[in-house]
């Protein structure tokens, strides 16, 4: 596999990016990694260790987090939802939302403006 390699935009064109493996989740930590910063777009890598949270906040863009590896209790304006591995969860723009992991958690938010 290419090693990731990341441009002032984001990743370069045909490099491959393990999403679980490119990614460390350190005790008592939250760790990002941007892939791709744009006006209309963000991709950015999370990892998240057990009881680790981002409190209520709202984006000017549409938030899709795709939960990787370990489940997520995700709060969108008053529900709450219980997201696993391999499930996905839109965070509307201008919609209060939160994140805590209820495991030790891998997600990718995808942020877009149309």
């Amino acid at each position: 596999m290419s090693e990731l390699k990341i441009t002032g935009q984001g990743l370069e064109p045909a490099h491959r990016l393990d999403l679980i493996n490119d990614i460390q989740i350190n005790p008592g930590a939250i760790v990002s990694k941007t892939l791709r910063k744009s006006p209309n777009l963000n991709l950015t890598l999370f990892a998240f260790d057990k009881g680790q949270a981002l409190s209520g906040h709202s984006s000017p863009m549409d938030a899709y987090v795709q939960v990787l590896s370990g489940k997520m209790d995700i709060t969108v304006g008053e529900e709450t939802a219980l997201v696993s591995s391999n499930q996905i969860i839109l965070m509307p723009a201008g919609i209060n939302h939160a994140l805590e992991a209820l495991e030790p958690s891998r997600m990718l938010l995808t942020m877009v403006s149309i």
